[in-house]
């Protein structure tokens, strides 16, 4: 017998498809079988594991649909090499060069709005001492003040790098192949990834301009969902926050269900909108995800997690064995930053000013006769009659956007483009026309003229 086949035989308890995949799936997930790894024949691990050729069949076919595993004919079957190139949903907008002059495909916040953390570190008199590897994971001030503005008790909190970080340290402490994630279609492309990555079956829910809909996460509870992953407010693409009475319909359906739900709360204090968290209804299954990239400043890859215990237990302890903590010194510009009524006051005046340059175009595209769902945050969920078409038009026209097929777990008859309207504070009136000739499928040769500030 083989090593691969007696490291496979040896990890599967439960000799069912379902049982097969997951127990490859979590050899593949701790590298003990890493990429390129040829696997035993389907008869070889039928014969070690005392089970049908056809159970084993059926269980390749659950990790190649979970793109766990390649086979390539006569060569066999291989463990899927994820170590180079983008995942399959990844995207680029061309926002770079000389082609592309305004810029609405990245999803970025402006960086004149950012605040200025100079002063703050100028005022530091010491930096935080590191006596050992195992110390707390969180500044101690930090988390005071975490705390005092949480949305609900936290049984743990702890601060990793960036929302993204967070999330995707949660989903692979919790999330194994063939686990069963709902997470809101149209919704943000790494997230896909993530979930492809770790094997899990995703559950495409739909939304409307109240959140996800309730009946869809219902179905999906019935099915046997495990994790739900949801954007409270600011929905990325489309805008959507979640209202109390949906918070609390939502809440109704989840409580005591055996289901994680992780919130990415990616757009923090300047999403525009009051956050309604589940966690202030359910917080034992609830784990909140608060990003301080758009409101703070990309550069400190800063996120806070805090929620029910378990999860963030297990995602401190795997990260024990490698970076083991956040820099406490960002940790600590962040507290005195968090603390500043100068800095609070200028995250507050970007996120009046955020909602006004969404809100601007929102309107002059519903004067052309273009609806948009949505309300807060950075980006609009534009519909065009050909994403395919659309995309280069625009970028002839020297706007880039972002391509609307990453962002939708499953094919819909309407196309769409994502734009980010953070740093569009000038020629609204000329870019807004393009946008809504895009739309309809047609735009006219004339360059966008420079325009005054709106």
């Amino acid at each position: 017998m083989s090593t691969p086949t007696k490291t496979i035989a040896a990890a599967i308890t439960d000799p069912t498809p379902d049982g097969i995949a997951r127990g490859i799936g979590s050899l593949v997930s701790s590298d003990a079988l890493p990429g390129g790894t040829r696997l035993p024949t389907v008869r070889e691990l039928a014969d070690a594991l005392d089970v049908s050729p056809t159970t084993v069949g059926d269980a390749w076919q659950i990790l190649r649909r979970h793109r766990i595993i390649d086979t390539e004919g006569r060569r066999g079957s291989f463990v899927r090499d994820t170590s180079s190139g983008p995942t399959i949903r990844y995207w680029q907008v061309p926002t770079t060069g000389d082609a592309i002059t305004i810029d609405l495909g990245s999803g970025v916040p402006d960086a004149r709005l950012l605040p200025n953390p100079l002063p703050v570190m100028q005022d530091l008199d010491e930096s935080p001492v590191v006596a050992s590897y195992l110390e707390p994971p969180v500044l101690e001030e930090l988390e005071a003040v975490l705390r005092s503005r949480w949305p609900f008790p936290p049984q743990r909190l702890t601060i990793l790098d960036g929302a993204m970080d967070a999330v995707d340290r949660l989903i692979q402490a919790t999330v194994t192949v063939g686990d069963r994630v709902g997470i809101s279609d149209p919704g943000f492309p790494p997230l896909f990834d993530m979930l492809d990555l770790a094997g899990a079956e995703t559950m495409s829910l739909p939304l409307d301009d109240a959140g996800l809909i309730p009946e869809a996460v219902d179905n999906a509870v019935a099915e046997g969902m495990s994790v739900l992953i949801v954007q409270p407010r600011a929905h990325n693409p489309t805008g959507v926050s979640m209202t109390p009475q949906r918070r609390d319909d939502l809440a109704s359906i989840l409580a005591d269900r055996a289901v994680l739900i992780i919130e990415d709360d990616h757009s923090g204090a300047v999403s525009g909108v009051g956050l309604n968290s589940l966690g202030t209804v359910i917080p034992d299954q609830v784990v909140h995800v608060r990003s301080f990239s758009k409101s703070h400043g990309p550069d400190f890859r800063l996120a806070a997690v805090g929620g029910c215990s378990a999860p963030i237990s297990l995602v401190e302890r795997r990260r024990m064995l490698g970076p083991s903590w956040t820099s406490r010194l960002l940790q600590s510009i962040l507290a005195r930053m968090l603390t500043s009524p100068e800095i609070e006051a200028s995250v507050a005046a970007a996120a009046d000013i955020y909602a006004t340059r969404r809100a601007a175009v929102v309107d002059r595209l519903a004067s052309y006769g273009i609806e948009v769902g949505g309300t807060h945050g950075l980006n609009i969920w534009l519909p065009v009659n050909s994403e395919a078409t659309a995309v280069p038009m625009l970028a002839a026209h020297g706007i880039g956007v972002a391509r609307g097929k990453p962002f939708r777990l499953e094919a819909t008859e309407k196309d769409h483009i994502r734009i980010t309207t953070s740093a569009l504070d000038t020629r609204i009136d000329n870019v807004t026309a393009r946008l809504a000739e895009a739309s309809a499928g047609r735009l006219n040769d004339s360059p966008i003229q420079n325009g005054g500030r709106r």
